[in-house]
């Protein structure tokens, strides 16, 4: 007969707890493997490294044909597709130095208008070779060099007839003449008007990119040095006389004067911060300041009160130079806004389509 084995045995307990020990270990080892389990879930699934990619970059090649005689100057090649035309220019300086950017014209046609500097390659390329006609400008200088000199010569020019010099009056008829003080005040009115332009063409004009002819510097500055010459010369003599009807021909006028030049000096201001609406330009408007209330008659303000400034400098004077000279910049100053009118009309048509160019009402 088999003996039924009494659990309260040593051999029976010592089975028991071998047993058991080894279910513990069983345990402890799926606690890890779970542990284990669950960090690297945590840490997600292993991603393999990218792979390089390798983005073709399509260059262009840039033909510079002579405008007249049809011939290839150079080839600028490798020029990338964001490129501007001054990129092109700057390349073109590198290998035809007798030609720095500022004196290259460059058109897309052989008669069509020249390219700005800002237009991208890209957006004239019709295949990867681009044919461009050159043109030499000539000598070039910058926009703000072109007004600073123009506008210098009559400020200084001015002041050595004003001071009588020896060389251009007689000294002893100098002396004995009494200066009328309209004198003074033409220079005074004079004097101001051309320190206002030399101040907003460095602070306030924003100037388009760009060049000009350096004839074209010599021209303005033959027309404004030579009629101030003219001008001084007359007022400033020892035998100037005064207006015919005095002191209200001359106080009126020179009130007509600074309010013209206050009133173009606010417009010019306005011209410059210009509102965005969006990505479009928005015409300029009338605002509190009273001088800007022109807008509402007229699109080209400045041009308005500029003519006005020499009509009114005329006036209180009385000379015939003055007189020529505002003629002049009244028939300059009309030309200069029916264009810009035209313009304006392009761009801002709702807003200009009833307003005249210059003079309320007539043009």
């Amino acid at each position: 007969m088999l003996k039924r084995q009494n659990p309260s045995t040593p051999e029976h307990r010592r089975d028991l707890a071998a047993d058991g020990g080894a279910l513990s270990m069983s345990h402890n080892d799926s606690r890890s493997f779970f542990s284990l389990s669950q960090l690297v879930l945590s840490a997600g699934r292993i991603k393999p490294s990218p792979a390089l990619k390798h983005s073709k970059i399509t260059y262009f090649e840039v033909e510079i044909v002579d405008v007249q005689s049809k011939k290839q100057i150079c080839i600028v090649d490798k020029v990338p597709p964001a490129s501007t035309l001054l990129d092109v220019k700057h390349k073109f300086h590198k290998a035809c130095p007798q030609w720095y950017p500022s004196r290259v014209g460059l058109q897309l046609e052989h008669n069509g208008p020249f390219l700005k500097d800002s237009v991208s390659i890209q957006s004239l390329a019709v295949s990867s070779i681009v044919t461009l006609y050159f043109t030499d400008l000539g000598q070039q200088v910058g926009w703000t060099t072109f007004f600073l000199t123009e506008y210098t010569g009559p400020l200084l020019i001015y002041l050595l007839f004003y001071v009588r010099l020896s060389t251009i009056y007689d000294q002893v008829e100098s002396r004995k003449s009494f200066r009328h003080p309209v004198v003074h005040l033409a220079c005074f009115c004079h004097c101001l008007h051309y320190i206002r332009h030399l101040l907003e063409t460095l602070f306030v004009h924003k100037f388009s990119e760009g060049h000009t002819p350096l004839k074209n510097m010599i021209k303005g500055c033959a027309f404004y040095w030579g009629f101030t010459s003219w001008i001084a010369y007359y007022i400033n003599h020892p035998r100037y006389t005064p207006p015919s009807f005095g002191h209200k021909q001359v106080s009126y006028a020179a009130l007509a004067f600074l309010m013209c030049e206050a009133g173009n000096h606010f417009i010019n201001v306005a011209l410059a911060h210009q509102t965005n609406s969006g990505n479009r330009t928005c015409f300029p408007s009338p605002t509190y300041n009273p001088f800007t209330w022109l807008f509402l008659l007229v699109s080209c303000p400045n041009y308005t009160y500029e003519a006005g400034s020499w009509i009114s400098f005329t006036v209180m004077t009385q000379t015939l130079p003055a007189g020529i000279f505002a003629f002049l910049m009244v028939i300059q100053m009309s030309l200069w806004a029916q264009k810009k009118h035209k313009v304006y009309l392009k761009r801002f048509y709702p807003e200009v389509r009833r307003k005249a160019a210059m003079i309320p009402i007539i043009f």
